[in-house]
């Protein structure tokens, strides 16, 4: 690059920007070396070569800690942004070269994951045989961030997301069903109404899952004030298990109820009166993708493939 005085001024490498901006992120040297699989020597060499290039301290390091400089508070924001415009530039360029090959990266959330992800991967395997696609199980929050910060292509989850930047290609409704134990009195039954909730011990998944906020707003509009919450579980499966064992009873999305519920012959499932409480899961990709186009067109492809299972297909405009 030629200045107005004729001098020449170095350019800082991709790499260099690539360590600085993982050092911002996690500000220590030996988390950010192992999240961007450098060697912590090399990536302290890089971060060092970046000040020298700009001429800028970047970092303020002590024995306890490393802080961002104002500078590098400043440079950290151009940094990103310049990583995630050729990270959006080689995508770019894998969607130009062929559809539907390279690599996709889908986060799926916990409580889709074990119902859905055999119909993806068959889907992907048959229809789509050059794709390499990478599953990450995480909460809605993380996967969220994994999208917006180019980490992730891709999300399988609940929504509305009501997310600026986000665009969400709707798959399909489906209705919860209440789960109780073999001798509850619910149990079995049909047409229950949404208000016998006030009254039930309901057991929830732990903090950060979707579907435990979901359980809670169908309760709060069944008309029960309180939080119903004396016994969470990490995953569904455990859940369903501390039904079976006369805890209580939960909710479980209808996808999930011929997986969870058939490890067990202390249990029974009860449906709601309409309109049943339920869920919408989506699709949701980066406004502007690159490879929106193909992605438009697998959640297509993936409505079709779901037919087969008990929930309301839906068009991408609703």
């Amino acid at each position: 690059m030629t200045f107005g005085n004729g001098s020449k001024r170095r350019q800082p490498s991709l790499a260099q920007l690539r360590a600085f901006a993982a050092v911002a992120e996690h500000l220590h040297f030996r988390d950010a070396a192992a999240a961007i699989g450098m060697s912590q020597p090399a990536l302290s060499g890089a971060v060092a070569a970046l000040e020298e290039t700009l001429g800028v301290t970047l970092l303020e390091r002590t024995t306890r800690k490393v802080l961002l400089s104002p500078a590098g508070a400043r440079l950290a924001v151009r940094a990103k942004a310049v990583l995630e415009e050729v990270g959006a530039l080689l995508e770019e360029a894998e969607a130009v070269r062929a559809p539907f090959t390279g690599v996709l990266r889908l986060g799926v959330i916990p409580t889709v994951a074990p119902y859905l992800l055999p119909t993806v991967l068959r889907l992907v395997h048959d229809r789509y045989p050059h794709l390499d696609l990478q599953v990450h199980e995480e909460q809605t929050a993380n996967l969220l961030d994994g999208l917006t910060g180019g980490r992730l292509d891709l999300l399988l989850l609940a929504v509305p997301l009501g997310m600026p930047g986000v665009v969400e290609l709707p798959l399909f409704d489906e209705d919860f069903v209440l789960v109780t134990p073999l001798d509850h009195r619910l149990g079995g039954q049909e047409g229950i109404p949404r208000e016998a909730l006030r009254e039930l011990n309901l057991l929830l998944l732990d903090e950060g899952h979707c579907l435990r906020d979901q359980a809670l707003d169908i309760c709060r509009e069944a008309g029960r004030e309180d939080a119903p919450v004396t016994t969470t579980a990490a995953g569904l499966s455990t859940l369903v298990q501390l039904v079976a064992g006369g805890l209580g009873c939960t909710l479980l999305p209808r996808t999930a109820v011929r997986v969870e519920t058939t490890r067990s012959t202390e249990l029974r499932t009860g449906s709601f009166a309409d309109p049943a409480p339920s869920r919408r899961i989506a699709l949701a990709m980066r406004a502007g993708a690159a490879r929106g186009a193909e992605y438009r067109e697998l959640a297509c492809a993936l409505r079709e493939s779901l037919r087969p299972l008990p929930v309301r297909l839906l068009d991408e405009g609703v």
